[in-house]
């Protein structure tokens, strides 16, 4: 399969060129400074001289916070960009978010469950799958809390926090599924090799707050630290954080990943390889 990937060199697309390459494939990566995905014209430039059997679209604006102040800039690449990839392409795998769903369940979140944004950024992540939706046939993998070794991350936010700290508070009452790239990569490639189609959510196995994740990224990497649980009204932000961000996939078809301390015990490997 000849594979094209946008965002190609963000903390998923890194990761998602190398299981592409290692399973196999062809592979022609675009980096932001390559394709500006916000460009139509440059994105159907791309797609006519890749010739690509199949895209995966990691490009993306993953500032949340900035996303409050710069909502339209945002929409112009989570939003009209991800069509403009959508249109372009015979095949699509677009990367969303748990974001899009406004956070107060107590159930995880499956395909069909309503959507309802509550910040800036779950909106423009709402947007491009609207717009990659009316497309056509392509899928929409929904993940989150993502952390890999090509960029900055909450676990390793944690580690760096960890090396002249004792203590370091967390917020314990925000809850999701902590996802190591490297795992959701290949899933990602999976998912175009069978050309699957409609929403599909796929995050790591389990469910933890930042604060077990936390203390558990603490305990893995045998640090002398300590996670401190918090509340969210403690530790405010611009952006509204969902509290409930947990996914669960309702298809007998869509990957499904190891457990979040799976994910995060290979992360500290590859850690340790860089």
């Amino acid at each position: 399969m000849r594979l094209l990937v946008t965002g190609a060199a963000g903390m998923l697309g890194r990761d998602v060129v190398a299981a592409a390459e290692g399973a196999g494939h062809e592979v022609i990566g675009l980096a932001r400074r390559d394709l500006d995905i916000s460009d139509p014209d440059a994105v159907r430039a791309a797609v006519a001289e890749g010739r690509p059997d199949a895209v995966v679209n990691c490009a993306a604006w993953t500032d949340v916070d900035g996303a409050e102040e710069h909502e339209a800039v945002a929409t112009r690449v989570n939003g009209t960009g991800a069509g403009h990839v959508a249109a372009a392409a015979p095949y699509v795998v677009h990367v969303s978010s748990d974001y899009v769903f406004e956070g107060s369940a107590t159930l995880p979140y499956e395909e069909d469950d309503p959507t309802g944004p509550a910040g800036a950024y779950g909106r423009s992540k709402l947007a491009g799958e609207i717009l990659v939706t009316a497309a056509g046939d392509h899928a929409v993998v929904r993940s989150a809390w993502l952390f890999g070794v090509h960029g900055s991350n909450f676990v390793a936010t944690m580690l760096r926090l960890a090396e002249d700290r004792e203590e370091v508070k967390v917020v314990a009452d925000q809850f999701g599924c902590p996802t190591f790239t490297g795992h959701l990569a290949s899933a990602l490639v999976e998912i175009a090799e069978r050309r699957l189609t409609g929403v599909l959510h796929v995050a790591g196995g389990g469910s933890c707050s930042w604060h077990e994740l936390a203390q558990a990224t603490f305990d893995e990497a045998g640090a002398d630290c300590r996670a401190v649980p918090v509340t969210t009204a403690e530790f405010p932000r611009p952006a509204p954080r969902p509290a409930w961000s947990v996914l669960r996939s309702t298809r007998p078809d869509a990957p499904a990943l190891p457990p979040w301390r799976e994910g995060l015990s290979a992360y500290l490997r590859s850690e340790v390889l860089q």
